[in-house]
């Protein structure tokens, strides 16, 4: 996420290293190096001129205290100044409603269905909510068929009329049944089309009346870049949307449309998205997007993705184990797919600082624990739970009913081995709390 854009802000940011404090004339080249990453990040020029502007400003009338170098000040300075360009804190969601009503909005192929199924998910799971989503796209049949498939995946109730062509019609009739059937949020699904034009503004603003929508989210592909902005502000003028979806921030994602799209439109970025599974929907908190994009991690979402996946009392049986030097293969099995559920490995590893830079031309692919989980089920369940029975003759057959080499199983079982020995060290800290303790630590 960001990769490029980080390389160069940390390259302007090497110009400053060495200087015993800022002036104009120091500053003035870290300045336009930003200013030049903006741009080629996609940002509008009068947004990259004005930021950095307000960066210089704000340096120059700095003083340096003797424990921070000028470079440290300056990260510090346009930190807080793209905080503030993406809106300064997260903002809220209206839920509120009998029942609350969300209208999703933007063009064919911007991710709508797909974020639709999450918006229901995170509604269902962490706000606990009944939602009832709504295939109002009259045009693309796929569309139904895929917000069909994603309703049943994630276990809510669908609206659909395959055969009416009137997508203001199916967006009332589906009001009615959510009162009907007690759903307390109803989440419109609309048409996109391949570029803005009149036919579709009408029927998304005859919607829009229709229903009185709690919230209007204007769905956008974040790789689009600046022209993802531009076509923002032309739903914005028509719709008076609440706020904005970044799609697609696993893909080649250059910037321009996260830095760019609320001080356009003056409308909060509410939620970010990635990947194709359903978990896969962040609130979006600017501070926390600046510290990425500056390559600082982000320790807060990691620690609130981690808990999402690992309740209190798992965590105490697992310490327990742990402590007792009786961590098994079933165990292990059971925290490689809580650790699937989190996420895209390689964004999960970019939010500890420091590392996302040193992994940054490291494939990792989603399904890096394949080979591991192979060889684990082909375990028989007193295996799993006693690894010490493994005796060469087992590993064979392991081995063969894996599809992997002996000498694989053996890097495997050593690997495993020295994992266990290093968490009892950990435990035997003093200062440590235990492996599960130490997980939900912030409950």
């Amino acid at each position: 996420m960001f990769q490029n854009l980080t390389e160069r802000l940390e390259a302007a940011f090497k110009s400053l290293k060495g200087e015993s404090r800022i002036n104009e004339l120091n500053i003035a080249n870290t300045v336009k190096d930003i200013r030049r990453a903006l741009i080629d990040a996609d940002v509008n020029y009068k947004i990259a001129k004005e930021f950095t502007d307000k960066v210089k400003d704000k340096a120059v009338g700095e003083k340096v205290i003797q424990s921070i170098s000028p470079g440290q000040l300056m990260v510090k300075i346009v930190q807080d100044e793209l905080t503030e360009l993406m809106g300064s804190t997260a903002a809220d969601f209206q839920i509120q409603g009998s029942p609350a009503v969300i209208l999703i909005a933007g063009l064919q192929g911007s991710g709508k269905t797909t974020f639709t199924g999450k918006l229901a998910n995170y509604l269902k799971t962490k706000k606990g909510k009944s939602p009832l989503v709504v295939a109002a796209d009259v045009y693309r049949p796929a569309a139904i068929d895929q917000l069909t498939v994603l309703a049943e995946q994630v276990g809510v109730d669908i609206y659909k009329e395959p055969d009416n062509k009137d997508a203001v019609a199916i967006a009332k009739n589906a009001i009615q049944e959510a009162k009907a059937k007690n759903k307390n949020v109803v989440i419109i699904d609309t048409a996109g089309r391949l570029a803005v034009d009149e036919v579709m503004m009408k029927e998304v603003a005859d919607i829009k009346a229709a229903v009185q929508p709690t919230e209007i989210l204007f769905v956008v592909d974040s790789m689009t870049g600046q022209d993802a902005v531009n076509t923002a502000k032309a739903f914005n003028e028509r719709l008076d949307f609440s706020g904005v979806v970044l799609t697609k921030l696993d893909g080649d994602t250059r910037g321009g449309a996260a830095l760019s799209i609320k001080y356009t439109v003056q409308k909060p970025i509410k939620f970010v998205s990635n990947g194709e599974k359903m978990e896969m929907l962040d609130v979006f908190y600017p501070d926390r997007m600046a510290q990425r994009i500056l390559g600082m991690g982000d320790v807060a979402s990691l620690v609130e993705k981690a808990q999402a996946q690992f309740n209190e009392e798992q965590a105490k049986k697992l310490e327990k184990k742990i402590r007792k030097n009786q961590f098994d293969f079933q165990d292990f099995l059971e925290q490689l797919q809580q650790i699937k559920k989190m996420g895209n490995l390689k964004d999960l590893m970019s939010m500890i600082p420091g590392v996302g830079k040193a992994m940054k031309d490291i494939d990792i692919q989603d399904d890096a624990f394949k080979g591991v989980e192979a060889i684990i089920h082909s375990m028989t369940p007193e295996e799993r739970a006693n690894p010490d029975l493994i005796n060469p003759s087992r590993k064979q057959r392991i081995a063969k009913g894996a599809g992997k080499d002996i000498a694989e199983v053996n890097a495997f079982m050593k690997q495993f081995e020295q994992m266990k020995q290093m968490m009892s060290m950990m435990n035997k800290m003093p200062m440590g709390g235990g492996f599960g303790r130490g997980m939900m630590k912030g409950r």
